[in-house]
Parts: C-alpha cells; structure tokens; sequence
C-alpha cells in the first residue's frame, strides 16, 4: 500500500477541498463571531490543503451550530431570575370575578368583568352611585376636603407632606386611567387584540387599584 506523506503543517494531505465543509466553516464563522471573534484564528496556522485544518474545521462547525442550537437555553441559565406574577394572587376583587373568564381564554371579558367588580367595591365603599366611574374616581381620591355627598378616600400618612398628597394624586389618576385606557375599551370594542400577557397587566393594574381602595379610610365632610 502506497504511504501517504504528512504536509507541512503536520498534517495529512487532503485530495480536495471538500464543499459541504467549507459551506459549513462560512457558515461556522458567522455564528462563532456573534460569541467571540478570535475563537477560529486557530486554523489560520494550518494549511487548508491538509487534513488537520479540515478536523479542525470539523470541530469548530460541531461547535458552532451547538452554540446557535442552544443559545435560548444558554441566554436563558444566565439571565437573571424574572418574578412571576400568578393571576390568582391578584386581589379576590379582580381575580375571583376574572378566573372562570380567564379559564376560558376570554381574556377581554376577564379583564372586564375585574373592572366591574372594583368599581362596584369603591361605590359601596363610598356610598355612591350617582356618577360614573371615572368620575367617582377623580372625587374619591382627590386631596381636597371633602364636601356634603362627596366623600373622600385617604391613605394613611402626614397630610402635610407632598409624599402623602402625591400618594392621593397617583391613586386619582391611575384609578382614573384605568377605567378610561382599558375598562371602557374592554366594554366597548368588540374585540380587542389583548393576548394573555398584555390582559394580565390590565387585571394587575386593576389590582393595584383594588389594594388602593381597600387600604384607604372614607372621611366624610363634618
């Protein structure tokens, strides 16, 4: 059997350059440069006329294409742990009304029928019934003192610190904006193009309110 002498390189000669490889190292290369630019600078000391450059290749393509492979799963162990927020630990007002909805996929309605049953709460909390939510929500929270059938919703605190009164316009607003931007687009649009997540938010932010109405005392005028 006629021997088969090592190239320069140390490596055995190769009798073409085989295609499907070196489609492969284009291919290899674009994917290892994402990660590191010098990681196939190796093969430059070899001649790609032998046969070590070609394992070489072989290995560095192997590595590549495990690196595109997995690299969701590999982005994924090193990200940052993200909370989770469970639907069901929403406040009762927003999940209880909200689940067999949600069980359903029937997310806009989900959202809906929590923004139903938070308004109901702030009205018999304030003993109000006359106004619409919106407006319910501007008067309830409102810094000002309260007037004859116009109860107020405060948080506790020292009234005469700009925390205490931001507190009181946040929850006026937010309250406000929420019934606004997502409770009437829920009941009026025939259907909306919420997916899970993005309803999610909603029937959280609802929560948020419920916590605020819930939390705050009713004070009366005198």
């Amino acid at each position: 059997m006629e021997a088969v002498n090592a190239d320069q390189t140390g490596g055995m000669p190769w009798p073409d350059w085989p295609q499907d490889l070196v489609i492969e190292l284009v291919r290899a290369r674009k994917i290892v440069e994402v990660y590191d630019q010098h990681a196939l600078s190796e093969l430059n000391q070899y001649n790609s006329e032998g046969l070590a450059y070609w394992q070489l290749v072989r290995l560095a393509v192997t590595e590549a294409l495990g690196h595109a492979r997995y690299a969701d799963d590999v982005d994924a162990f090193l990200r940052p742990k993200s909370p989770a927020i469970g639907a069901d630990a929403l406040h009762l007002w927003v999940w209880e009304p909200a689940a067999p909805l949600w069980a359903a996929e029937a997310h806009q309605d989900a959202v809906l029928a929590a923004a139903r049953v938070v308004n109901r709460r702030l009205q018999l909390k304030l003993g109000r019934h006359d106004i619409g939510e919106v407006d319910l929500c501007m008067q309830s929270f409102d810094p000002k003192p309260p007037t004859e059938g116009k109860p107020r919703l405060r948080f506790d605190g020292d009234r005469d610190t700009p925390t205490w009164r931001a507190r009181q316009d946040g929850a006026k607003y937010l309250s406000a904006g929420a019934f606004l931007g997502i409770r009437n687009l829920a009941a009026h649009e025939e259907q909306v193009t919420w997916g899970q997540q993005e309803a999610l938010e909603y029937m959280a932010t609802f929560s948020v309110v419920a916590r605020w109405i819930e939390e705050c005392t009713v004070e009366t005028a005198t």
